[in-house]
């Protein structure tokens, strides 16, 4: 029996809230960028608010599966950050529930999504795509608002461009206009410049109804003059007092019809393109086909002029039983320019026929590879929701912050990546550059092993974002240490064995002065042993033990002065001068791959030298600490409790 558990309706309540306002907020921008794309289909036009107002919805139902998966990874970050800050996702392991536990409220409501991400896209989406689309055509082909402005040329009125120094925005009279009447093609235009005007739309909203005030009209007649000299062209000029004309405008709002979105595969459910993809690819395949059988027969058709029987001799003859040189050379000149006119044209025909049968190829290619990439984006769209989930839940569990700042930028951050991976893949595959399916799927292939690695680090508490482990670990690459630091303690419980601290520290300087002879530290080592013989170094292993026991008895002393002798001895890294990896075979492969072989190979030598230089310092701090020990402290002062 399925149970719900209040902390499973906590975890929900909590992220159902945020994912509400940042699902919005997401829908909002990604809107706005829309809109700024299209602006200037809208603006001056006089468009109806039911008509805007059914632009924004569809544009709205449309973005609504992109907006998802940002607004599920900003609401989890922000969920489990605000978890985190508050130590209530402490609270939560302590008593004894698992990250997995915690979200699993919450995958079962992201899957939700992902399915009604799904439907959007292949239910509501095309229908929604259709709507928005035709609607767009529908704006782009309405003429604009009258509104002339001043100053300016103003070319929205087809066939003319008009221009009005100064308008009277209150009675509507237009004062030195100046127009170009470019219907009749710019070699043909009529201009007309006027001391006033008025410019009026017709009841019917179909036409302007134009009256000018004392002014010429001049028009161009060269194209009615065929033949005149362009220098001399006559012209036709004409003073008036008032004229009146009209022309044809039409400002209403014509929605074109849904059918030419017929074709296009964002108007398509996964059915529907899945069909078209096979009947594309039968086409395709046909028309390959019939091109091939073309190229095999018939690729070197005779010229049109030939009889019948010189088309039957021809095709049957071989070109290699003829001298085709001595034949040409042996031609008239009338000839030779006959038969190189022939070929020329022949050649240039094969050259078109062959072009056009190339772009009827990569135009049905390039439409199946379309629908293919929008059949595969429904599927990568939806499971993006999950993935991104996936990554958001457990980094705010990781990084522990709320609110809306560090979520906002580390989500943007992942979603911009995001796009450009998707994007990128996307028009791989639309070109023709990489296979569908893996241009597709590459930004699903890179951001789910993240969501999988964040997931089991934040679910085992591994520290993920701890600078400090970085850091350690890049000087531990680059060979920087540490020092010693000693202080004096106020209670000791053991005290040091002084007694027999002098005989320890003669056989932990006779080991180093031991391993010093039986290993050439300062010469260079043999490239190729280094990486081909297996062998451990055991010794000094001893040493750096005997080393750091030495140092845990002696740091229980109360002597100032020993304490500070005791930061001498350096801080022995065993491994490093010996081969980076355990396994003999990775590093063999290493010392093969040379160039970073060689990297090691130095970084190696290195270390060896300045290990000879730490075994030489132990062993001089070990002679300072024989000579305090012996002069000082061989009657140890009693301890302080």
């Amino acid at each position: 029996m399925l149970r719900i558990k209040k902390l499973d309706i906590f975890v929900l309540r909590s992220f159902l809230l945020l994912f509400v306002a940042t699902f919005f907020i997401c829908l909002f921008i990604f809107m706005m960028q829309f809109l700024w794309k299209y602006v200037d289909e809208l603006v001056g036009k006089g468009l109806e608010m039911s008509v805007l107002g059914e632009f924004f919805f569809y544009s709205a139902v449309s973005l609504v599966p992109t907006s998802l998966p940002l607004a599920i990874l900003l609401a989890s970050l922000i969920t489990f950050g605000n978890f985190g800050e508050r130590y209530e996702l402490l609270a939560m392991k302590a008593a004894g529930i698992s990250l997995l536990n915690i979200m699993r409220p919450l995958i079962i409501f992201v899957t939700f999504l992902c399915c009604v991400s799904f439907f959007f896209q292949n239910v509501i989406g095309p229908q929604a795509q259709v709507k928005l689309w035709t609607l767009l055509i529908s704006m782009r082909q309405k003429s604009p608002e009258l509104d002339i402005p001043e100053g300016v040329f103003y070319d929205e009125i087809d066939g003319y461009n008009l221009y009005v120094k100064k308008k009277n925005r209150k009675t509507g009279i237009l004062y030195d206009v100046t127009i170009y009447n470019v219907s009749q093609g710019f070699e043909n235009a009529d201009i007309i410049v006027a001391d006033s005007g008025r410019l009026e739309m017709t009841a019917d909203k179909q036409h302007l109804y134009l009256r000018l005030y004392d002014g010429e009209m001049f028009s161009n007649l060269s194209q009615q003059q065929g033949g005149v000299n362009a220098q001399n062209a006559p012209y036709r000029r004409e003073t008036f007092r008032e004229k009146h004309s009209i022309i044809e405008f039409d400002s209403e709002f014509n929605m074109v019809d849904a059918s030419v979105m017929g074709n296009q595969s964002n108007s398509k459910n996964m059915k529907m393109l899945q069909a078209d993809i096979d009947s594309m690819s039968h086409i395709t395949d046909s028309i390959g086909r019939k091109y091939y059988t073309d190229a095999a027969t018939s690729s070197y058709r005779p010229v049109a002029n030939l009889t019948q029987e010189d088309t039957v001799r021809i095709r049957e003859a071989r070109l290699g039983e003829y001298d085709v040189d001595s034949l040409f050379l042996a031609s008239t000149l009338a000839q030779k320019q006959k038969f190189m006119t022939s070929a020329t044209s022949r050649a240039e025909s094969l050259k078109n026929d062959w072009n056009f049968k190339s772009f009827t190829i990569k135009q049905n290619d390039q439409s199946i590879r379309r629908h293919q990439t929008e059949w595969h984006n429904k599927i990568t769209l939806s499971l993006a929701c999950l993935i991104f989930f996936f990554i958001g839940a457990p980094l705010g569990a990781i990084i522990r912050k709320g609110g809306l700042g560090m979520p906002v930028v580390i989500s943007v951050l992942i979603f911009i990546i995001y796009y450009i991976i998707n994007n990128t893949g996307y028009k791989m595959a639309r070109d023709g550059k990489w296979i569908v399916w893996m241009g597709m799927w590459t930004s699903t292939a890179v951001l789910a092993p993240l969501g999988a690695f964040l997931t089991y680090k934040s679910n085992k508490d591994s520290v993920v974002f701890n600078a400090d482990v970085y850091l350690a670990w890049i000087r531990k690459v680059i060979g920087i240490r540490g020092v010693r630091h000693f202080y004096r303690k106020e209670v000791i419980i053991n005290v040091p064995d002084y007694a027999g601290l002098p005989g320890r520290l003669d056989i932990l300087t006779e080991e180093c002065r031991s391993y010093l002879r039986e290993n050439k530290l300062l010469k260079a080592p043999n490239y190729v042993k280094l990486w081909t013989t297996d062998r451990k170094d055991d010794h000094i292993e001893i040493i750096n033990e005997q080393l750091e026991g030495m140092l845990e008895e002696l740091s229980n002393t109360t002597s100032y002065t020993l304490l500070d002798t005791l930061k001498n001895y350096p801080i022995i890294p065993s491994n490093a001068h010996k081969r980076p990896f355990h396994r003999y075979g990775l590093n063999l492969a290493l010392g093969v791959i040379f160039p970073a072989g060689l990297f090691f190979y130095f970084r190696i030598w290195a270390f060896r030298i300045r290990l000879y230089k730490d075994l030489e310092k132990i062993i001089r701090t070990n002679d300072q600490v024989k000579v305090i020990v012996v002069n000082s402290l061989l009657n140890p002062q009693p301890t302080h409790s």
